[in-house]
């Protein structure tokens, strides 16, 4: 059986991701997790070795995990050294204390043990004003009477956004729309 070899393009690219990684401070298994992708996933992107690198939707799911864009990924490419990151949009890891917020970002300490074991009491989420959650992800909602509610977001239709957390992970609720002002995104947490 023959054996693979990437294309020297695909692999300068690859190439390309893992500096920008590595300038972010992250493993692949911290770059992987950001988008539900195993460490394992994130380096057969960085081997060359898993297709779809060149195309634009993909450089920006992996550069967005990385809170960075396609533009730097091409910068690097062509000989250009990473650029810091400007934000820490989407930041999270163990042992690491990051002070500066991303831009328009807000923060909330968890209060009750409603989203245990994803959130304990004490620790501080950061959300993003309006930014859309992803399925699983932690979201924060305003509602229209000025009580907020911190949820794992699953899904939403026309009518209704459908959560986890009020009380256990395993309890479902289904909020009214007309009933929410803003549903946001927590892009970080800070744990205690």
């Amino acid at each position: 059986m023959p054996r693979f070899v990437p294309d020297p393009e695909v692999l300068r690219l690859g190439e390309a991701l893992a500096a920008l990684r590595r300038e972010r401070g992250l493993s692949q298994a911290e770059a992987g997790s950001r988008l539900d992708m195993t460490s394992q996933g994130w380096g057969l992107y960085e081997s060359g070795r898993r297709p779809g690198l060149f195309r634009p939707d993909v450089q920006r799911r992996l550069t967005g995990a990385l809170d960075s864009t396609p533009e730097a990924l091409a910068l690097i490419l062509g000989g250009a050294a990473p650029e810091p990151p400007t934000s820490t949009a989407g930041v999270e890891s163990r042992g690491r204390d990051f002070e500066a917020l991303a831009t328009g970002s807000k923060r909330l300490e968890v209060r009750d043990d409603a989203l245990s074991p994803w959130a304990e009491p004490g620790v501080v989420l950061e959300y993003q004003p309006g930014l859309p959650p992803r399925p699983g992800q932690g979201c924060v909602i305003e509602m229209t009477g000025g009580a907020v509610r911190v949820r794992l977001f699953e899904r939403s239709d026309a009518n209704a956004i459908h959560v986890r957390g009020a009380g256990a992970l395993d309890r479902w609720e289904v909020i009214d729309r007309r009933e929410v002002a803003r549903l946001s995104a927590v892009i970080a947490r800070r744990e205690p």
